[in-house]
């Protein structure tokens, strides 16, 4: 089944009844957060249908090994949204898949209104390179690079 958006969740639940909830919820589980389908899992499968090892993923986004296993496995959690906007860009995420990952961490999506944002959403785009080119070209501009984990919020 496809996952819809959140609009289109939205609209249906315009029409649906206190007493039609359990029946909504069956038909969009897929589209649901919830455990089955959080962060940890979704990325993982993400990087598995990209062919792409997790140890792999952390050298590229400069994470620690055993601190990014922690973050997929839920054992530790970050206040760093850089963080995981690394590991979705080493995993070689769409912006697409990029947001949906920060949704499910329960962090806000790049913003297309702030400039650092749309900058990063551009590079999740085009892939100009490795993380440390994404972090050259925000400097150029002015902007913060994506910090590394240093301080593991």
């Amino acid at each position: 089944m496809q996952e819809k958006d959140t609009n289109e969740l939205e609209k249906v639940l315009g029409k649906t009844h206190l007493s039609d909830y359990d029946s909504y919820v069956q038909k969009n589980k897929d589209s649901m957060l919830s455990d089955s389908n959080s962060f940890s899992t979704y990325v993982k499968e993400k990087m598995s249908e990209k062919g792409i090892t997790q140890q792999t993923v952390f050298l590229k986004a400069d994470v620690p090994e055993r601190y990014g296993y922690k973050l997929l496995s839920g054992e530790k959690h970050t206040k760093q949204r850089d963080v995981i906007l690394r590991i979705c860009y080493a995993a070689d995420f769409t912006l697409q898949e990029t947001q949906r990952a920060l949704k499910k961490y329960g962090m806000a999506e790049l913003y297309a209104k702030d400039e650092r944002d749309a900058l990063v959403m551009i590079a999740f785009n085009e892939k100009p390179g490795s993380i440390i080119e994404v972090n050259t070209m925000l400097k150029e501009h002015g902007l913060a690079p994506l910090r590394t984990s240093g301080v593991q919020d």
